[in-house]
């Protein structure tokens, strides 16, 4: 028996009143995704197919964002447990949507078991019985617990389940005691699992932060390897999807999520936080910056303190300072805007200089428009350029003017009240 020719069955339905949840256990998220998508990306990874997602509370919530995830895979076979019986009720719901041969069961909620270790689980269980098994080195001598995930016979392993009692408290049907009976008859492969976060469940919100520190221990290990500087592994978060080159460094306290991109040689210094941002090489992100759907060029430095909303472009050189926000603009090659400004909805030419306080008023309580800085500008520092407005290359706009009007290329544009100094009176 072959990997490629297994079905697996992911049991969704659990319940999530450990975690105090209205959402479903399983879409709980971890690494960037739900709980439930790492499991199934898994049962993809080792040629399973189909994959019977066996949902219960939340059918259509769980339904919806696996959908969404496809990609055109389109191997996912639903099925419902209207009641919420066990595991074993779960697997026996998916009884005529299996064929005939070995499936891999799974549970939903414990996403960080590794397509390697499902694929060793199908190669010893050959046409018969497997389990994954971990070490509980808290008995003397130390013996092995049952991981919860299986390599069962189809449909030998629904007559063992018809076969089960419900003799419990919760009058549930459990799948661990149709394989224990099994195991009287047949022999069932234990394998043993070296790293036991592998087969750990979420059934709380402890449980799921220390799932969670795992994906992002994995992630650190990962970059480690790939030679990039991290300086307190700790307390870097870093989802599954982001990348980092080879000798960038990250600081303490970095956030990296979504599907983040930071080319090679890039410093990222304490407390920044990004999302799907992509940073090109030898960009320095300053402490506290938050970047957000931005892309960046090469030789970028942003902050301390800045901010890239959404469609934020920065060409190569570009240099966004303190408290600085871009939203919907970019910035040419080699522009400086070094503190204190917002910049939406707006074009700057290569080599421009915005001066400290500026604003570009994006919105006029209707729409909003865009403002187009040129080539080389100089904008005073305190301007507001009210758009729609274009400031032409090379031309000046004075300290503290309202710019409502174009400003021709070359030209010194001023827009604020006459000075008038009135001499106080006598107390």
């Amino acid at each position: 028996m072959t990997s490629g020719t297994a079905a697996a069955v992911v049991l969704a339905a659990g319940h999530s009143k450990r975690l105090r949840s209205e959402q479903p256990k399983v879409l709980h998220r971890v690494g960037g995704r739900p709980l439930v998508s790492w499991v199934v990306q898994a049962a993809r990874e080792v040629g399973c197919s189909p994959i019977c997602v066996v949902v219960g509370s939340g059918a259509d919530q769980v339904r919806a964002v696996l959908e969404a995830e496809d990609a055109g895979a389109g191997d996912i076979v639903w099925v419902e447990q209207p009641e919420q019986r066990g595991t074993g009720d779960a697997l026996s719901m998916a009884r005529g949507a299996l064929p005939s041969g070995l499936a891999l069961v799974l549970p939903g909620d414990a996403p960080l078991v590794r397509p390697e270790t499902l694929r060793a689980l199908l190669e010893a269980a050959g046409d018969g019985w497997g389990s994954l098994a971990v070490a509980d080195d808290d008995t003397v001598p130390p013996r092995e617990v049952n991981g919860g995930h299986y390599a069962l016979p189809v449909p030998e392993i629904f007559d063992w389940l018809e076969k089960v009692d419900a003799g419990n408290a919760q009058g549930e049907f459990h799948l661990t005691d149709a394989v224990s009976a099994a195991a009287r008859e047949h022999r069932v492969v234990a394998v043993r699992v070296e790293d036991a976060s592998e087969v750990l469940g979420v059934n709380s919100h402890a449980d799921l932060a220390a799932v969670q520190r795992v994906f992002y221990r994995r992630g650190v290990d990962a970059l480690l390897a790939a030679g990039v500087t991290v300086l307190d592994p700790e307390s870097v978060w870093i989802d599954a999807g982001v990348t980092v080159g080879a000798d960038s460094v990250l600081h303490p306290n970095v956030t990296l999520l979504g599907a983040s991109s930071v080319g090679s040689g890039c410093t990222i210094h304490t407390g920044a936080w990004l999302r799907d941002s992509v940073l090109d090489d030898g960009v320095e992100v300053l402490p506290y910056s938050v970047l957000d759907g931005a892309r960046v060029a090469s030789d970028c430095t942003i902050g301390p303190f800045a901010r890239l909303r959404p469609e934020a472009v920065l060409e190569d050189g570009a240099r966004v300072g303190n408290f600085v926000e871009v939203k919907k603009a970019t910035l040419g090659p080699g522009v400086k805007a070094s503190h204190l400004a917002y910049l939406g909805d707006a074009s700057v030419g290569a080599g421009a200089n915005i001066g400290a306080g500026v604003i570009t008023c994006n919105y006029d309580g209707k729409k909003k428009s865009r403002t187009v800085i040129g080539e080389g500008a100089f904008v005073g520092s305190d301007c507001i350029l009210v758009a729609p407005v274009e400031v032409g290359a090379g031309a000046y706009t004075g300290a503290g003017s309202v710019i409502t009007k174009d400003v021709p290329e070359e030209t010194l544009a001023v827009g604020r009240a006459r000075q008038k100094n009135i001499k106080r009176r006598p107390r």
